[in-house]
């Protein structure tokens, strides 16, 4: 009895010591995700691109992390844990170098898309490791914690970039993150302890190339409807060819011994709740960021570092409430904190939606600090419950299964908004043009377009709050 109790004790004080290296490799790896989108006007001009081509820096990072995500169910039972946390670190460090001394565009997309690969394996780990740390009641907290990597860190990404951008260079949003990247890994080193044995296991690598074109065709096709039009061939094309062998990934998952993502989470109610509701909630969210510093910088002039304190409110909710929103889930469950989560999300998009040409700083950053406020309250809720609606054993695949789709659906949410932002801009520019100045039309085309957008997000979110509908009151596996 008195060994038990000193075995429990020994595991609580080693995940007091785990948690903070896992939080931290976790934040660095989603702060990334939005790290570029304040700096992004100052690196289309750098390097002469248009604004479709700029979201690849982006897209093309969370499309990586998309096809690495679905490897981690394997490696996380092929490697210890130490072995494959230090293993994707030390890529993600390597990427964030090469991306810092980039001498042009596609040396940098390279560098984010190292980048991805190996950011793309922590999230998954973490929230695996968690579920072996921590017993089913106490996951909430813990996973609260991670919502503050997965909420606060994208929020913080902007402002970040923001000053940087303004008083130093882009390049230092490089070169800042990789000395912390290396502190991490040297940490890790030191506390991190294996939570599961390694096995041999066999890799389905026709899955990883299936998994990888089809989604690549996938999100080429949505980026080009900005540039050539929903209808034109670059865009109609790509999507058929990435429809195609995405179905023929399922089919051959669902048939395969040898399996790459298991297909067998889908069989539990709440999982697949949980899935279909983050699906249009990244939509919502990673489009509806990338929009505010464009609205920011090229309509309104504001500088950079401006931009990005539009931001800093909205971060600094997600930093106090994400840890109290995962308390809250092990009180109340998912069903009422994502309703009133997504509610609350719905209420500042729709304020980001009524911007305009004399919109005060102050309202646009109360705006993005009430979106903030919404999502802290269900983004970690939903996450948890997903897994903990799954038998042990499947945990690892849950977890590939729901980062993948949510990496993905924040790639083609980003591009679907700016593509469907950047044809209504188009139209109405062209209809301002013949009554007013070119100057006119292309100022109030673009906020036009703006809004428009916003309410599109706004739609996502209305129907993940009726999705929160629902859920069901969840038996313990």
């Amino acid at each position: 009895m008195v060994s038990s109790e000193i075995d429990i004790e020994a595991q609580k004080q080693n995940n007091k010591k785990m948690m903070p290296v896992l939080v931290i490799g976790t934040f660095l790896g989603f702060l990334n995700q939005t790290l570029m989108n304040v700096a992004l006007p100052k690196i289309m001009q750098t390097f002469s691109i248009t604004a479709s081509q700029g979201q690849w820096l982006s897209n093309g990072y969370m499309l990586v992390n998309g096809v690495m995500v679905p490897l981690t169910a394997f490696l996380i039972q092929r490697f210890s844990t130490r072995q494959l946390y230090l293993s994707a670190m030390s890529i993600f460090a390597a990427g964030t170098i090469i991306g810092g001394i980039a001498p042009s565009y596609s040396v940098l997309i390279f560098g984010r898309m190292i980048q991805a690969a190996g950011a793309g394996i922590i999230a998954p780990l973490m929230n695996v490791s968690i579920m072996d740390m921590y017993p089913l009641h106490e996951r909430g907290k813990a996973m609260g914690w991670v919502g503050l990597a997965l909420n606060f860190a994208p929020a913080m990404g902007p402002t970040l970039s923001g000053y940087l951008v303004q008083n130093l260079s882009w390049r230092y949003l490089f070169f800042l993150v990789a000395p912390l990247i290396i502190l991490d890994i040297i940490f890790a080193a030191k506390v991190l302890r294996n939570l599961t044995e390694a096995q041999k296991l066999p890799l389905n690598w026709g899955g990883v190339l299936l998994s990888s074109v089809g989604l690549g065709s996938l999100l080429l096709g949505f980026s080009n409807a900005g540039d050539y039009g929903v209808a034109s061939m670059h865009v109609i094309g790509y999507v058929i060819i990435g429809i195609a062998i995405v179905s023929v990934f399922v089919y051959q998952q669902i048939h395969s011994k040898v399996k790459l993502l298991n297909f067998n989470v889908f069989k539990y109610h709440n999982f697949n709740v949980s899935v279909t509701i983050n699906i249009f909630l990244m939509m919502a969210q990673y489009g509806g960021m990338l929009l505010l510093p464009l609205y920011m910088q090229n309509i309104r002039g504001y500088s950079a570092i401006i931009s990005g304190l539009a931001l800093l409110p909205g971060a600094l909710v997600t930093a106090v409430m994400s840890p109290i929103s995962g308390n809250l889930y092990d009180r109340y469950g998912a069903k009422y904190m994502s309703m009133i989560g997504t509610g609350i999300l719905f209420v500042g998009t729709i304020m980001l939606s009524r911007v305009s040409m004399s919109s005060a700083f102050a309202w646009v950053a109360l705006s993005q600090a009430v979106r903030q406020l919404g999502l802290s309250l269900v983004i970690m809720p939903i996450q948890t419950e997903a897994l903990n609606s799954l038998p042990p054993q499947i945990i690892p695949d849950g977890s590939a299964m729901y980062t993948t789709i949510r990496q993905v659906a924040g790639s083609f949410g980003t591009a679907v908004l700016i593509g469907i932002m950047s044809i209504i801009q188009k139209n109405k520019i062209a209809a301002l043009a013949i009554h007013h100045s070119m100057h006119f039309a292309k100022e109030n085309g673009a906020l036009q377009a703006t809004q428009h957008t916003y309410l599109i997000a706004a739609a996502c979110v209305i129907v993940s709050c009726l999705l929160t509908l629902r859920f069901k009151t969840r038996k313990t596996v």
